[in-house]
């Protein structure tokens, strides 16, 4: 998480230095995403044949040499070999998407939301973590602006890879295997399926959308480095503060009504940036918006696992995943080109009908449990 905050810091503005069309600033981003997309199917696959440690494992060597290449891009000044380095890091993304399944699978059902959510509360360090390395690295070397964000990622996965090697998880022999599973088409086409990966896709990729043009749209308004680190950090910690208590909310309240909260965050983010370009709407927004994600990722991904067997969970959440990451891919790609061929109110304007529209569908859901619970009784 805390390579991830380092690189959506700096990665826009290393792209915007290094491009010569400046409208792919944030290519290398929208790469990394595109390259977690097509990671998650075989991370899942492969994490079924030979465990989540190994599986880790493998995510942080790939996460090692991705950093290790940028570090070397940047002392070129090469803007695709910059790319490459992303969509490496990106690939690495893809197998630690998993940790909060992992957790879910040692986990007893009462307790599930609250371990996914605890998992994502280590988010809480990388938003500590995450933009002070960004700005501290700015002085280890003089050469270049930012490698030093760069030999920073390359020792957390570094760090990443020693701590996974004490990790104890429940081998992946014969836990699946002998039980029936269900055609993948029958999974899907249940309603809370549909609308966990609605919840899911539309939150990820309009925070990611808003998140990665914010550094662009804050150096146009002539906000320094330092403002903007700051906007990112609050941003991440809204996005990971309140999984120390998302679970316990779920838990107590329904999960639908925590997703529909989220909704709403988002909703507020948006009429905020729309309200002005202060750095205060800037960071009040961007706090929105990390909350938004934070109760509508953590729900959806609760309600997900209410939709598959242990025996179907590999499948289901490679696809679950795959479709989360497409559109994340496509909103990072399209977040450069929409602010620089529009600017930022466009931006914001693209994003809160798709916030509206998965508003309405979780509240349709949530109307057509209501509805079963009250004829429970009467069958």
């Amino acid at each position: 998480m805390t390579t991830n905050t380092v690189l959506v810091t700096v990665a826009a503005l290393i792209g915007y230095a290094l491009a010569s069309d400046k409208a792919l600033a944030t290519l290398p981003l929208a790469m990394r995403q595109v390259a977690t997309m097509v990671a998650t199917i075989p991370a899942s696959l492969l994490m079924q044949r030979i465990g989540r440690r190994g599986g880790f494992l493998v995510g942080a060597l790939i996460g090692l040499v991705g950093a290790a290449v940028g570090i070397y891009s940047l002392t070129i000044a090469d803007f695709w070999l910059f790319t490459l380095s992303t969509t490496l890091l990106g690939v690495s993304n893809g197998f630690v998407g998993y940790y909060r399944f992992a957790a879910a699978d040692v986990a007893n059902e009462s307790f599930r939301s609250q371990a996914i959510s605890w998992v994502l509360a280590g988010g809480i360090l990388a938003a500590i973590l995450g933009p002070w390395l960004a700005i501290g690295s700015q002085g280890w070397f003089n050469s270049e602006l930012y490698i030093g964000a760069l030999v920073a990622i390359f020792g957390l996965q570094m760090l990443s890879g020693a701590l996974l090697l004490g990790l104890q998880a429940p081998s992946a022999k014969g836990t699946h295997l002998s039980t029936a599973t269900r055609p993948l088409v029958e999974i899907i086409r249940q309603p809370k399926f549909l609308v966990a990966t609605l919840g899911s896709t539309v939150s990820y990729g309009i925070m990611v959308f808003v998140m990665t043009a914010t550094p662009l749209a804050m150096a146009a308004e002539a906000h320094s480095f330092e403002q903007t680190a700051s906007v990112i950090q609050w941003h991440v910690i809204g996005m990971f503060a309140p999984s120390l208590i998302t679970g316990w909310l779920i838990k107590r309240l329904g999960v639908l009504k925590i997703i529909v909260t989220g909704a709403v965050l988002n909703l507020g983010c948006m009429g905020l940036n729309l309200a002005g370009t202060s750095f205060w709407h800037f960071a009040i927004a961007l706090l929105f918006l990390g909350l938004g994600w934070n109760f509508m990722y953590v729900g959806s991904t609760t309600l997900l696992t209410e939709t598959h067997t242990s025996a179907e969970k590999g499948q289901v959440q490679a696809i679950h995943d795959f479709t989360m990451f497409s559109f994340v891919a496509l909103a990072t790609f399209l977040a450069g080109r929409v602010f620089h061929r529009f600017d930022w109110t466009m931006l914001n304007q693209m994003s809160w009908p798709l916030v509206l529209l998965t508003l309405v569908v979780v509240l349709w859901l949530q109307q057509g449990r209501r509805h079963l619970d009250r004829r429970a009784p009467l069958n």
